[in-house]
């Protein structure tokens, strides 16, 4: 016991410093610190992730009530300055605010109503070239066959190119745009009582300044980037849709009226609404007119649609939604999969609110402005990347233009 205790209590003898040590890393005063390994910002972005995946199951899952609140809230920014003028010229709040909502009721109601009709006429007129596109069915079906594609494949594209298909498809898809019925008194609720309420907006923001400017800021700059993209859409949507009917009327396409009403409201979808608004157009001139007045309306609609859509609308919006096409796209497919029809399109104001929320009101996040497609003051890109050389003697360095 005593040998145990005088070996315990042996002093060590100090290290020689040029010797070597493999006791482990240096934990001295000097050591530089070492990083961690569970720095805790993969869970962070694990979290994020999961939680985003709950909201977007639970926007889904109430969508019927989601949908009509964002377009009550959408209407509801885009009349806001004419509420404003109203009240200027010396109206009441609350006479400005019923005088704004009977237009918006009268405009809602009417559009409504057109599109009952149009869809009505759609309904009895295409199963008046059922004889046609029978014949189209056959014709397709002779030339998929002489380039070696099997019979069975052949009977499976045709069976989703019957009338009874292609109606139901067109019809659906014409007739959820708008969420009629219940989603349309849902609608016009909202934008009675939000109108109503929109005269404390500014009082509202003028106390939650002092306290979180920058989330008031960015809630500011969203409703005039929503209202500049919306008012343009539908102005020029408009524009579209009176020179898309114009054309087919004067080419003898059946239903010209129903595809304007289409035009106009497939342009609020960025990317794909062009080629919704095209396809039935196109099968009705091919059934009523043949393939060369087919090929007409594809001509007359990439004309008008490229000159407005792609050409002025993007240089009088300008820096407004500041979106690039590749999120503008995803934004379509994400919200059309959360909301439905109505989700598509609204998918530009949607992702503007997402990215006021989380983006512009907060400092640390808006580094991701350039990444979601806002690069002013960036400058246009040179075509050239700067390749940085080897230190040269005397430490300099130089670098070098690579194409």
């Amino acid at each position: 016991m005593s040998l145990w205790k005088r070996r315990s209590h042996r002093p060590r003898r100090p290290a020689d410093p040029a010797t070597p040590s493999h006791a482990g890393p240096d934990v001295g005063p000097d050591a530089a610190p070492v990083a961690t390994v569970g720095s805790g910002r993969g869970l962070r972005i694990m979290l994020g992730l999961a939680a985003a995946v709950v909201i977007a199951v639970g926007c889904s899952r109430f969508a019927g009530i989601i949908a009509p609140t964002a377009l009550a809230l959408v209407v509801t920014i885009c009349v806001q300055p004419a509420r404003v003028f109203l009240e200027r010229l010396g109206l009441a709040r609350s006479l400005a605010s019923t005088v704004v909502i009977v237009v918006i009721l009268v405009l809602l109601v009417g559009f409504s109503l057109a599109l009952v009709v149009s869809v009505a006429q759609f309904a009895t007129l295409f199963p008046q070239y059922a004889d046609q596109m029978h014949a189209v069915e056959d014709q397709l079906g002779q030339w998929l066959t002489s380039l070696g594609v099997g019979q069975q494949e052949v009977q499976r594209l045709l069976a989703g190119l019957s009338p009874g298909t292609v109606i139901g498809a067109v019809s659906d898809l014409v007739g959820s745009v708008f969420g009629l019925g219940v989603g349309l008194v849902v609608v016009l609720a909202l934008i009675v009582f939000m109108t109503l309420d929109a005269g404390w907006g500014r009082l509202i923001a003028d106390r939650l300044r002092p306290v979180r400017p920058q989330l008031v800021e960015a809630l500011t700059g969203f409703t005039v980037s929503v209202r500049r993209y919306m008012v343009v859409t539908a102005v020029l949507g408009a524009a579209v849709s009176a020179l898309d009917a114009l054309a087919l009327v004067l080419l003898g396409v059946p239903g010209a009226a129903l595809w304007g009403l289409l035009a106009f409201i497939t342009g609020f979808i960025p990317n794909i609404g062009y080629w919704i608004g095209i396809i039935p157009p196109v099968i009705l001139a091919l059934l009523a007119n043949g393939w060369q007045n087919a090929i007409v309306v594809i001509v007359v609609y990439a004309v008008i649609n490229g000159v407005i859509q792609s050409g002025l609308q993007p240089h009088i919006v300008g820096s407004a939604v500041s979106l690039n096409q590749t999120i503008a796209f995803l934004s379509v497919v994400f919200w059309s999969a959360v909301l439905g029809p109505m989700g598509a399109v609204l998918a530009i104001p949607l992702t503007l609110l997402v990215r006021a929320v989380l983006v512009d009101a907060n400092p640390d996040a808006r580094w991701m402005r350039p990444v979601l497609g806002d690069v002013t003051g960036l400058g246009p890109p040179t075509g050239r990347t700067e390749r940085r050389a080897p230190t040269a003697p005397g430490g300099t360095t130089t670098t070098k233009g690579t194409p």
